[in-house]
């Protein structure tokens, strides 16, 4: 019986080896389903993921299928071998022809010796911002954010990048803007008035939309500053005046807050700068407008003379 049992085994194992095909298609059915079973046990029932589910979702993808690549070629190693002699006189071909196949192994190999970012960083590849949510040999998918406009937000939009960029463009880790971010935003105010001696006053309103949040702004810039190994520019606000190219005056504001409360804190400081504009700057320089544009009258009569 255990004979047999053996016997019908050893006959299975053979056709399975006889038939590399068919073999093939199986393994990658079960490797896929077992893929598929672990990522939707990772995942839940819940409808976001965390950056930790990210990971192992990650991880799950890229042992896949590097599991299935080494089997691949362990078991076809006698047909690539055939195959890959048969190449040689046409090897520069080939090179040419999978050059950013090349490019994106490499890219990956960069990516992951230097250490430039991780699964939740945010990161800046040319012009395009978002949160790493995948990378693998070959791709790396990042889910947009805008921080052009100040409101540190996700597009919804999802970007897939070669990891062949990373050789010809600069990729930069914004992952400290996940929790704070220096904002920067300026008003444009009109006409011949003197803001200067409204700045402490204008400072002191930004102090008292910063003060619930201050204490912890001033420790994390301190962590920022020792990571980076260079001097940041300090916690506190600041605001500062230039003019324009045709003579308006800027008000420029620099903020280290909380990024989801940057765009409120800005709405919150333009009112106060536009409050006191219209109250109290707007009505002087209204009346040195009339002053300027009221004619001068002169007394030309000649008197007459005594009879």
């Amino acid at each position: 019986m255990e004979i047999d049992l053996l016997s019908e085994l050893s006959n299975i194992v053979q056709l399975l080896l006889e038939n590399k095909l068919l073999t093939t298609v199986g393994v990658v059915v079960a490797v896929s389903l077992v893929r598929r079973l672990i990522l939707r046990h990772i995942r839940g029932d819940s409808n976001f993921l965390s950056e930790d589910q990210r990971k192992w979702m990650s991880r799950t993808k890229n042992g896949a299928f590097t599991t299935l690549l080494l089997f691949l070629f362990l078991f076809w190693n006698t047909e690539i071998n055939e195959f890959a002699l048969s190449l040689t006189a046409i090897a520069v071909a080939v090179v040419v022809a999978s050059k950013e196949i090349i490019l994106c192994f490499t890219g990956s190999i960069q990516r992951a010796s230097s250490r430039s970012f991780r699964i939740g960083d945010w990161i800046e590849v040319g012009n395009t911002r978002g949160e790493v949510i995948e990378h693998n040999l070959m791709a790396t998918k990042i889910q947009e954010i805008d921080t052009h406009n100040g409101h540190y937000c996700y597009t919804g939009k999802t970007a897939t990048l070669p990891n062949s960029l990373f050789f010809a463009t600069t990729v930069k880790n914004l992952n400290f803007m996940k929790r704070y971010v220096y904002h920067h935003f300026h008003l444009v105010i009109r006409g011949d008035i003197n803001l200067y001696p409204h700045i402490p006053a204008l400072l002191a309103r930004i102090d008292d939309h910063s003060e619930d949040f201050m204490d912890i702004a001033r420790r994390y810039n301190h962590v920022i500053e020792r990571h980076a190994g260079v001097d940041l520019p300090g916690p506190e606000p600041h605001l500062y005046l230039s003019h324009t190219e045709t003579g308006e005056q800027l008000v420029h504001v620099r903020l280290f807050c909380p990024t989801e409360r940057a765009a409120e804190l800005e709405q919150l400081i333009r009112e106060d700068i536009m409050t006191l504009y219209c109250e109290k700057l707007l009505p002087i320089a209204d009346g040195k407008q009339l002053e300027a544009e009221e004619p001068q009258t002169t007394d030309t009569s000649v008197p007459l003379a005594n009879a």
